[in-house]
């Protein structure tokens, strides 16, 4: 493309992507200290609102509402230091192609990701600009590959041995936001193309962006103290204390997993630190097990036998499949966690559980097609945790027990004993009984 852009001899493109912020970025912070311009892009893909082969869309509704909250937050927040940020509609390659074309950047930045297309994006965008310097700066996780105490091949295979190899090892600090950033070039044919993001979007129980993500945490350590009770109440199905609500900002990166952690250790030095405070770790270490599972075994995540290459007995039942998105299976808790999430854009740990269970064992789908409706749905959709978790509970992933079927009605009498979340997800309106449609023997591929 023309080059379209004459402007100081050191100029920088920062591709924001899954860090929607400016603390802890050092891919941010290390661009902004060779550059003398600076240019700041985010780019919607229309793909990610077109129905996949498992039915579901990469982002729902709920989903992007939340995204165009953290955008206009991080467009605020540029703004706030003189800058902007452009966020641009089309083929993600073929933008950055036509724009490193017409602005000539010398260095284009951005964050490490484990996800497989994320890694295949950067790789091909590094092969077509052969003359441009690339940096990639990884804040999405609390280690690097060079800090574990073992290679990333070498990965425990099952969480346990993973947590008692890391959890005492040290973590570098968060970094925090810069206090200034190189200018922002003059591009007035770039500004036409910038999405009006000031219609924010809204009936969110949550509010996205940095802000909200780093008041969220002040809230659940410092203002509430709800960290002190956190693992007596981290089974909750509905309310805002009863768990620390953080994942929402840790999946769209509008919160640092290490800020996190940095407050956390801060809580406990001037607090308190007890069994509730390190559970909160603890569940940090799930998080980030299964970033550093899906760098090893990339797209065997989202393969039907899953990282043990063991084939459930289980297809693809289309009208099972629409009763469980829907709530309308026999099972009414699973129906309110359902209707919650289709309201809401979130559910509870121990609800996303029991409905992947439901799925898997009840009605006896194809996990893959859970993973990619909780892949729309989830405003704290994280590809690593997501598929994961989803291989774990159908068996085929690093549950060393191997498969996990969970006892409904048990479940019911444990955490809704009195059936006030039923009631209030109308989870009680359902059919009386599953189809006799039998497909164990013929998993779908």
């Amino acid at each position: 493309m023309k080059k379209l852009y004459s402007g100081p001899e050191k100029r920088g493109l920062f591709w924001f992507r899954h860090d929607l912020r400016l603390h802890d970025n050092p891919a941010l912070v290390t661009l902004s200290e060779q550059v003398d311009e600076l240019l700041c892009v985010f780019i919607i893909d229309p793909r990610w609102f077109k129905s996949s082969h498992f039915q579901s869309a990469h982002m729902g509704d709920k989903r992007w509402a939340f995204l165009q909250q953290s955008l206009s937050n991080l467009q605020d927040n540029l703004q706030q230091q003189g800058h902007q940020l452009f966020v641009l509609e089309g083929e993600t390659l073929a933008v950055l192609d036509a724009l490193i074309g017409s602005y000539t950047p010398n260095i284009v930045a951005s964050g490490m990701h484990p996800g497989v297309y994320e890694r295949q994006q950067w790789q091909r965008l590094k092969q077509k600009q052969p003359d441009v310097h690339f940096i990639q700066e990884n804040a999405h996780s609390l280690f690097q590959p060079d800090t574990l105490p073992f290679e990333i091949e070498f990965l425990p295979a099952s969480f346990t041995p993973f947590r008692k190899r890391v959890e005492d090892q040290s973590v570098a600090l968060a970094l925090p936001a810069p206090t200034a950033l190189p200018p922002a070039p003059d591009l007035p044919w770039l500004s036409s193309k910038n999405m009006d993001l000031t219609k924010k979007a809204t009936g969110l129980v949550f509010t996205g962006g940095e802000d909200a993500g780093l008041a969220q945490l002040e809230y659940t350590l410092f203002t509430s103290h709800n960290i002190k009770n956190y693992k007596q109440t981290r089974n909750g199905l509905d309310g805002w204390d009863y768990s620390s609500k953080l994942s929402p900002w840790l999946a769209n990166g509008c919160l640092s997993v290490r800020q996190v952690l940095t407050e956390l250790t801060r809580y406990e030095s001037e607090y308190e630190k007890n069994d509730s405070t390190y559970w909160l770790y603890f569940e940090l270490l799930w998080r980030e097990y299964f970033q550093w599972h899906l760098f090893k075994y990339q797209s065997k995540l989202f393969q039907f036998s899953g990282t043990q290459d063991t084939r459930p007995l289980t297809t693809f039942i289309a009208p099972r499949f629409a009763m469980w998105c829907q709530g309308q299976t026999p099972y009414p808790i699973v129906n309110a966690c359902m209707k919650q999430l289709n309201h809401t854009g979130y559910m509870s740990n121990r609800g996303r559980q029991l409905v992947a269970s439901c799925l898997v064992n009840e009605l006896g789908v194809d996990w893959r097609f859970g993973a990619a409706y909780f892949e729309q749905q989830l405003i704290d959709f994280d590809v690593a945790s997501n598929w994961g978790n989803w291989q774990y509970l159908a068996g085929v992933g690093v549950d060393p027990r191997g498969h996990r079927r969970f006892d409904l009605a048990k479940q019911t009498q444990q955490y809704d004993p009195n059936g006030e979340f039923v009631r209030q997800w109308a989870g009680d309106t359902h059919v009386n009984g599953i189809d006799q449609t039998d497909a164990a023997d013929w998993p779908f591929e």
